[in-house]
């Protein structure tokens, strides 16, 4: 069973069915897939339902694991974390937020809590993320993490070719 997790200002916690309509108004801002690989613009609640039913079954596999953020004393998400990939001690960690809680910490936050879980409890060794060319926000949070940049590649994102800043580290 997939635990929560509890940092200083924020409770993550395994995501429920009833919080995809939340997901859905938050990824669903074009901002939020204009800074992500993998969220689609327009994002409907019935997507947000089919990532959730994904969660436990990955994570009971030892796949990947996935957490809703909140603030604590509120149970409303406000974004997510997690590392949707997770192999022989590689994590690739993911992670965004709702525009309106942008410019508060919370990622890093977020981020450094499940790494320092997933270390500890699901043998993560090396970390690996990235972050579209032009996300600063998103390369703040990996610099804080001190992750070491690695490369330039590019990829298809949205169906057109975007250039991404790849990290990795033992941790």
């Amino acid at each position: 069973m997939q635990k929560t997790i509890e940092t200083e200002r924020l409770l993550l916690r395994p995501f429920r069915l009833s919080d995809s309509e939340r997901v859905a108004k938050l990824a669903g801002d074009k901002a939020i897939a204009d800074m992500t690989a993998q969220i689609p613009h327009p994002y409907e609640p019935s997507m947000a339902i089919a990532w959730i039913e994904t969660h436990q079954p990955a994570y009971d596999e030892g796949r990947s694991v996935v957490y809703a953020i909140t603030i604590k004393g509120d149970d409303n998400i406000i974004g997510t974390v997690s590392l949707p990939s997770l192999n022989g001690g590689l994590g690739v960690l993911g992670y965004w937020l709702g525009v309106e809680f942008w410019g508060n910490g919370y990622a890093y936050e977020a981020a450094r809590a499940l790494v320092d879980y997933c270390k500890e409890h699901l043998g993560l060794r090396l970390l690996e993320v990235s972050h579209l060319v032009g996300n600063e926000r998103s390369k703040s949070v990996i610099n804080k993490l001190a992750v070491t940049y690695v490369e330039n590649k590019v990829v298809a994102v949205h169906g057109r070719d975007r250039e991404v800043c790849v990290y990795r580290s033992e941790i």
